[in-house]
């Protein structure tokens, strides 16, 4: 039963997403989940957790959210044919200007990826996301605080599935959402010893 796997693997992420869990336990919870569920990206690979930077409390900041306007688009090359972004703000952060996006699909949801000066040699060359609310990423990297501002919290920072395998598609960070400034928080690549 792929699909309800599938469902299941979303229920999940979202559940965790949403539990009240320090950011340590939340870290081993999702690695329980990725060395266990039948839709990790990680499954048949021989998977000893995640790696992450350590937390790092300067990398939650509040930040204005400038409107914009706009759409990017990205063939996923699968099934899910074209998928159309609409962006919906630009959040001025200490890392540089990032744009949030709105993904239009039915049920719709917020989009944030990001590809920093880690990109490549300390995290994957794709970079990473801070938030996509279709696979249930709520309420810990991007927390709305009412008017124009936003809580980012970029420990919590994650590689996309195509990332650890090649089942996956993923839309990746477009130009505007590219920046040189490392941000040194969140999921890191594994350093070989």
């Amino acid at each position: 039963m792929e699909f309800l796997d599938l469902a299941d693997w979303r229920t999940r992420v979202a559940s965790l997403y949403l539990s009240d869990v320090d950011i340590a336990d939340f870290r081993r919870r999702k690695d329980e989940l990725f060395a266990t569920h039948p839709q990790s990206p990680v499954l048949g690979q021989d998977f000893g957790g995640l790696a992450y930077f350590d937390v790092d409390e300067s990398s939650i900041v509040d930040v204005p959210l400038a409107p914009a306007e706009g759409e990017f688009s990205f063939d996923t090359g699968n099934t899910d044919g074209v998928v159309t972004y609409a962006r919906i703000g630009i959040l001025e952060t200490p890392f540089g200007p990032l744009t949030l996006w709105w993904t239009k699909v039915y049920g719709g949801g917020l989009f944030l990826p990001v590809r920093d000066g880690t990109a490549r040699t300390e995290t994957y060359g794709g970079g990473r996301y801070l938030t996509d609310t279709i696979k249930g990423t709520h309420g810990r990297g991007l927390i709305w605080l009412g008017g124009e501002r936003v809580r980012l919290d970029f420990n919590y920072l994650y590689h996309p599935s195509c990332a650890y395998s090649d089942r996956w598609t993923c839309p990746l960070a477009p130009e505007e959402n590219r920046i040189s400034t490392p941000i040194r928080a969140g999921e890191r690549l594994k350093i070989p010893t």
